[in-house]
């Protein structure tokens, strides 16, 4: 779709559009709200919608979608975030990253969660998972979601003229223009997945059954065992394998020499 296209389409059906559009995306499905916010507010700076109201169409159904995400994370903790991360296309990254984020900031971390690929999605779940109050995360979500949205209406506001030169361009593209925002998106998603497949390669090679390390400890082999799971991940799911130490991933580099290299090593994680 154009920028033409999409602020015809804006134009007739606003707010309905603008609420469909934020909440499929807050909910994981990638079709980006960030434009149609910014093309929004080029149309409300032009008196075809209300600002007010589309800040707070944006605002809600961001909210709606968060929410749902934190109540499935309160439920269901750490395994609601491996469903996620299992359809990310970048699962190495997706829980560790997040729950870095989330240790360093907290809730607060949520006001600039909008900004920050992958956290977005992954966040609310985390809070749900963590046991944050509800009233808390609405708090900081809220608000998160009112900076996101109100820069997304703003940008369109100030820079309307620029958005119509440059809804006039990519008309005077016609189909090019959709083969070119095609062929770009295209070639994002290759990419990435064939850093998932080979991440996943990777892991096969380097993988150990829980079947084979319980053979290893009944044989008498003693091999070690080290959770390095994050403190959010262990405080979600405190269980832990018999005989395992506790390390954090990033301590693993200052404390190697402590580790027996008699003996093999087995890390597990998230």
């Amino acid at each position: 779709m154009t920028v033409h296209e999409l602020l015809i389409h804006l134009a007739r059906y606003g707010l309905p559009l603008v609420f469909l559009n934020v909440l499929l995306e807050q909910l994981g499905l990638p079709v980006p709200a960030f434009p149609t916010l910014i093309a929004a507010g080029a149309l409300a700076a032009q008196g075809s919608i209300s600002g007010p109201a589309l800040l707070a169409v944006a605002i809600a159904a961001s909210l709606t979608a968060d929410s749902t995400w934190y109540l499935l994370g309160r439920r269901h903790g750490h395994r609601i975030l491996k469903v996620l991360c299992g359809i990310s296309l970048s699962p190495d990254s997706c829980v560790r990253q997040t729950e870095r984020l989330f240790e360093r900031g907290g809730m607060p971390s949520l006001l600039v969660a909008k900004f920050i690929p992958g956290f977005s999605t992954v966040a609310p779940p985390l809070a749900g998972a963590i046991g944050a109050s509800y009233g808390s995360f609405v708090l900081f979500d809220g608000f998160g979601c009112f900076i996101w949205a109100g820069l997304g209406v703003g940008l369109g506001m100030i820079f309307h003229r620029t958005i119509d030169r440059i809804a006039d361009f990519f008309e005077g593209l016609g189909f090019w223009a959709v083969v070119l925002l095609a062929s770009a998106l295209a070639l994002y998603l290759a990419w990435k997945w064939w850093e998932r497949r080979r991440f996943y390669r990777t892991l096969r090679m380097a993988r150990i059954g829980v079947s084979e390390l319980r053979g290893l400890m009944e044989e008498g082999k003693a091999p070690v065992v080290v959770d390095v799971r994050s403190r959010a991940a262990f405080q979600g799911d405190p269980r832990r394998i018999p005989g395992s130490r506790r390390l954090d991933l990033e301590e693993i580099d200052r404390n190697l020499a402590d580790l027996p290299f008699d003996r093999d090593i087995v890390l597990y994680c998230t």
